[in-house]
Order: C-alpha cells, then sequence, then structure tokens
C-alpha cells in the first residue's frame, strides 16, 4: 500500500500540538485555534479513532497570566507558571470540548514513568480505559516536579514519542510553526524543497536537520527527527505538519500530501 494512504486506516492518533499553534504572535492564546482544535479531534472520536492529544501551552499560559513579559528560562520559573498554567490550560480544554460533549482527562507525565516497567504498564493500562470510556487524554510533562535531566523530556516531541509508543499507537502527528522537513532551511535557500515522504531515517536526514527559530516553543527539527527515528523502529508513523489549520489533521488521515510523513517500519 502506498505510505500516505495507509494513513486512512489508522485507528489510534496522537497529536501533538506546540505553544506556537496555540498563541498568538504576542504569546496570548488563540481561543479560536482552539474551540478548531477541539471540533476537529471531537470528530474523529466520534469516528471510533483513538485520539490522545499532547499539549503543550502551560507554561506560556502561566507566564501570561502571571504578567511576564517572555516565557521564563529558569527551572524555578517554568515551575511556577507551569503550576499557575495547567489547571487555566485544562480549564480552556474543558470549555471547548464541552461545547461537543466529548469527555476528556488530564494526564501528567515525568520520563520515569517510561523508564520503570511497571510504571509504564500502569500508565498504559490508564490510557486503554480512557479509550474504552471514550475520553480524549490531554498529556503535558509534570513540569512542576520534572527538575533534572533524569525526570524531564528535552521537549514535547520527545514526550509524545513516548506517548505513542505506550498506548501502541498508529501515527503521531507533530503540528508546530516547522510545516515539514526540507532539502535546505527554506529560511535561507528559495531552491529548497519539502520532503513528502521519509521511508528511513538516515546520516543525511539527521544532515538536515536544524534547530528551533521561536522563542516560544523549545523543539526543533532535530528533536522531532529522533521521535520519527523512534517510532520508526516501533512501526509507528510520523508526520510533521504546519499547526496554523486544525483541520490539516483531517487531510493528513485523507493520505493528501500535506507535511512530511516518517514511515515506521519496525522490520527494517
Amino acid at each position: 500500500m502506498e505510505y500516505r494512504q495507509r494513513l486512512k486506516y489508522h485507528k489510534r492518533i496522537i497529536i501533538k500540538v506546540g505553544t506556537t499553534s496555540l498563541t498568538y504572535p504576542n504569546g496570548k492564546f488563540n481561543l479560536q485555534k482552539m474551540e478548531r482544535f477541539a471540533r476537529v479531534l471531537t470528530d474523529l472520536r466520534n469516528r471510533d479513532i483513538d485520539v490522545v492529544l499532547v499539549s503543550s501551552g502551560a507554561i506560556a499560559v502561566g507566564a501570561e497570566k502571571l504578567g511576564l513579559s517572555e516565557r521564563p528560562r529558569d527551572v524555578i520559573g517554568k515551575q511556577a507558571s507551569s503550576a499557575v498554567g495547567q489547571a487555566i490550560l485544562m480549564q480552556m480544554y474543558e470549555r471547548f470540548f464541552g461545547e461537543y460533549n466529548q469527555k476528556i482527562a488530564q494526564i501528567l507525565l515525568t520520563k520515569p514513568v517510561f523508564d520503570a516497567e511497571h510504571k509504564k504498564r500502569n500508565a498504559s493500562n490508564t490510557f486503554n480505559k480512557l479509550f474504552d470510556l471514550k475520553v480524549i487524554p490531554i498529556v503535558n510533562e509534570n513540569d512542576t516536579v520534572a527538575t533534572d535531566e533524569f525526570n524531564e523530556f528535552s521537549d514535547n516531541d520527545t514526550l509524545s514519542a513516548y506517548v505513542a509508543a505506550i498506548v501502541n499507537g498508529d501515527l503521531l502527528i507533530i503540528l508546530s510553526d516547522i510545516d515539514g522537513m526540507y532539502t535546505s532551511d527554506p529560511n535561507k535557500d528559495d531552491n529548497a524543497k519539502m520532503i513528502n515522504v521519509v521511508p528511513k531515517i538516515t546520516d543525511e536526514i539527521y544532515s538536515l536537520a536544524g534547530g528551533s527559530a521561536s522563542m516560544l516553543g523549545t523543539g526543533g527539527m532535530i528533536t522531532k527527527v529522533q521521535a520519527a527515528d523512534f517510532l520508526g523502529k516501533r512501526g509507528i508513523d510520523m508526520v510533521i505538519a504546519s499547526g496554523e489549520s486544525p483541520e490539516i489533521i483531517h487531510e493528513i488521515l485523507e493520505g493528501n500530501n500535506v507535511g512530511t510523513l516518517f514511515v515506521g517500519n519496525k522490520n527494517d
């Protein structure tokens, strides 16, 4: 089957939404876009597709609520902003998903959950029960307790890849200000071409990866390629696409050529 066409048949989808896809350039939340995300994901759930949303934004909304001029960079500042912002973020999601009568749940994770077999099993059981109950889990890192390299993920690209693996997902969709992978930096090279499909992660693919251009986000292309490599070995597909329009999720699942598809093939 052609790589894109098989996306039509995936039944367990993890969607990671970056901070820049949820906010205006001034850092304030784009409520209209959040409502559209809620509508699109609820529609997937209505089609009996299991959905997990890995959402950034807690630190950003917390910083805005606290009146900070920018996203804090120090650990304590991030923890404080996250503690304030996580509750607000979930209230916002509850309101938007509630308009469509869609149940949601909050799951906060740290890296040790994935490193200890019993914790990983418990987390997997929780996800599976929520799927049975037709609930959409909304996942973020537990920033208020993740204080060092042993407890924290470097970014939500990595977190979403771990979540996709733990729930035995079919597809991870990463939506951000990066709309796909190019043959070179499109901001510097007018001849840069979008790479439609990456059948396998190679050294050349890694060499094309760069950093994040956004002050609000944390992950750049390198973290996305690492996530794709991690998932590809487990047979899980991944798509990087623009988060400008939530409806792009439908386009991806219809097999259209949007963003970059990293093919999962654990037999390679």
